[in-house]
């Protein structure tokens, strides 16, 4: 039987893929509908809805297509409860490493990612 933080691991490598490839897809597995996505990088802070992010990762060119070195990371991943468990990582797109807090829900057996909170931090490479 796969642990719970194994199964949260497992969305988290899809999250990442789906980031990698701009496979608004596969994000659309990841997350919940209803998720939402912020950064307090931008003022005021930006937050948007699934619907209003997804086309954001349509319309970029993928790192993939760029052939960029994949640099994402599972810092940690912390069980809250049964059914909640966040997770802390580090990806990089383009010129730009980011951050994510990251609040999972288990819903009908499944972890989904509800919230997307994260930091950009520009290379200095």
């Amino acid at each position: 039987m796969t642990s719970a933080v194994e199964e949260i691991r497992q969305v988290l490598q899809a999250y990442f893929d789906g980031l990698y490839h701009c496979d608004v897809e596969k994000l659309g597995k990841v997350f919940h509908p209803r998720a939402i996505y912020a950064t307090a990088d931008e003022n005021p802070p930006l937050i948007r809805s699934m619907p209003e992010y997804f086309p954001v990762v349509a319309a970029r060119a993928s790192p993939a297509s760029r052939n960029e070195t994949r640099k994402d990371f599972i810092d940690a991943v912390e069980l809250v409860g049964d059914n909640t468990a966040m997770a802390r990582v580090r990806c990089s797109i383009g010129d730009r490493d980011f951050v994510d807090v990251l609040s999972l829900i288990r819903e009908n057996g499944e972890w989904k990612i509800i919230a997307k909170v994260f930091q950009i931090i520009r290379n200095q490479t």
